[in-house]
C-alpha cells in the first residue's frame, strides 16, 4: 500500500512534542560546523531540505545569516517551528512541499539535508531529488547530506530507509559534486537509543 508521505508527517509531527521526536536536536551541532567548514558567511543564502522543527534556521539566524529557506512536507512542522520563532521568523522563507516533486526556481550557497534523503528507496525519487540539487546548488556551493550509515536503522518513523555511506553518496552524487569532508555521528534520541549517522559535505565543481 502507498503511503500519503504527508499525511503520515502531519500525523507524526502532530501527535508527538517536539522533544519525543527520535530526530530531535537541541543542538545542531555537526551540521553547524560543517556549515563553516563550507565557507558560508553572512551573505550565504541556504536552504534547508526536511528543516520541519529543526533549530538550524534558529541557529543561522542567530549566527547573521538572513537569507534562509526551509522546506519540509509538513504544514504542521513548519507552523511549529514559525511560531517558535516567532517574529525572527519573519525573515525566513517557508515552504511545503515534497521534495521529490518540488524543483528549485533559484540557486543556493547551501543545501542541507539531515535524514530526508534515506527516506527515498525508490530509485525514481532520488533520481528526481538529485536533479533537483544539481539545479538549486551554485557552482562552487555546497550540499550536507546527512544519512542513516551502513550500521544504521532500517526503519524510521515506521518507514523503510537507505542507508550510505559517504562513497556511497558521492557515487550517486556523480562528476557534478565533490566530497570534501564526511563526519561519523551517533545521535541520541530521546528515549536513549543511539543511531548511527554520517554526515558529507560536497562541493559543486562542475
Amino acid at each position: 500500500m502507498t503511503v500519503d508521505r504527508k499525511a503520515h508527517w502531519d500525523r507524526v509531527y502532530g501527535e508527538a512534542s517536539e522533544a519525543q521526536l527520535s530526530w530531535h536536536q537541541d543542538d545542531p551541532r555537526v551540521s553547524f560546523e560543517l556549515i563553516e567548514m563550507s565557507g558560508a558567511t553572512a551573505n550565504s543564502s541556504v536552504i534547508d531540505i526536511g528543516g520541519g522543527t529543526s533549530r538550524l534556521a534558529s541557529l543561522l539566524l542567530a549566527t547573521g545569516l538572513h537569507d534562509i529557506t526551509v522546506l519540509d512536507l509538513s504544514q504542521v512542522a513548519l507552523d511549529v517551528a514559525k511560531e517558535r520563532l516567532g517574529q525572527a521568523g519573519e525573515t525566513v522563507k517557508w515552504i511545503s512541499a515534497d521534495i521529490t516533486t518540488w524543483a528549485p526556481d533559484r540557486h543556493y550557497d547551501l543545501w542541507h539535508d539531515r535524514a530526508v534523503f534515506h527516506f527515498l528507496v525508490d530509485p525514481a525519487e532520488r533520481a528526481t531529488y538529485l536533479k533537483s540539487l544539481v539545479r538549486g546548488v551554485s557552482i562552487g556551493g555546497h550540499a550536507i547530506i546527512a544519512t542513516f550509515a551502513p550500521d544504521g536503522p532500517e526503519k524510521c518513523s515506521g518507514l523503510p530507509v537507505a542507508r550510505y555511506s559517504p562513497s556511497d553518496l558521492a557515487e550517486l552524487l556523480g562528476e557534478s559534486f565533490e566530497l570534501v569532508v564526511h563526519r561519523h555521528h551517533l545521535h541520541q534520541t530521546p528515549s536513549g537509543k543511539s543511531q548511527s549517522f554520517q554526515f558529507s559535505l560536497f562541493r559543486r565543481c562542475r
